[in-house]
């Protein structure tokens, strides 16, 4: 049986799904598809401290599925622009635990992470499959990954 870690970027996948679908993303039917005959060593989701109870209804949505949330504070800048960019942790922790599992899973379009995705099959030997918004998803990314998978109607609520 194949080992699984699974790395979510929360807030990527949310606003990709919204873009284009104008829908959100069904974690439950990934957590399903994805994990089918596989054993989850590790699942992260990394998203944004807010405050407010809708997403921690959300977060603790996402921890009843099997995913350890992973939290950074919420920045409001005084011009307006916010951030809450998670690239660094999510990189830290595919290092760290990617050696675990036979397969690493990427949920993210961002082309940021097409080095990490490169290094993680190229050093540790690891198939990588990333999960992403076609047309949304850094073609980069998907040039790196050992497996694209397209998030479309059968991922969505």
């Amino acid at each position: 049986m194949q080992s699984v870690t699974i790395f979510l970027d929360v807030q990527n996948i949310y606003y990709t799904t919204k873009q284009r679908y104008q829908r959100n993303f069904d974690y439950n039917k990934f957590w399903a598809q994805a994990t089918k005959n596989r054993k989850v060593v590790k699942a992260f989701a990394y998203a944004i401290a807010r405050p407010d109870e809708k997403q921690k209804q959300f977060q603790n949505i996402l921890r009843g599925i099997g995913f350890e949330i992973k939290l950074k504070p919420f920045i409001q800048r005084s011009d307006g622009s916010a951030k809450g960019d998670w690239d660094v942790g999510i990189t830290l922790d595919v290092m760290e635990y990617a050696a675990e599992s036979d397969v690493v899973i990427l949920l993210s379009g961002d082309g940021d992470f097409d080095l990490l995705v490169q290094k993680v099959r190229k050093n540790l030997g690891k198939e990588v499959e990333v999960y992403g918004v076609a047309g949304l998803t850094a073609e980069s990314l998907i040039g790196s990954a050992s497996k694209f998978i397209a998030i479309g109607d059968d991922l969505l609520l």
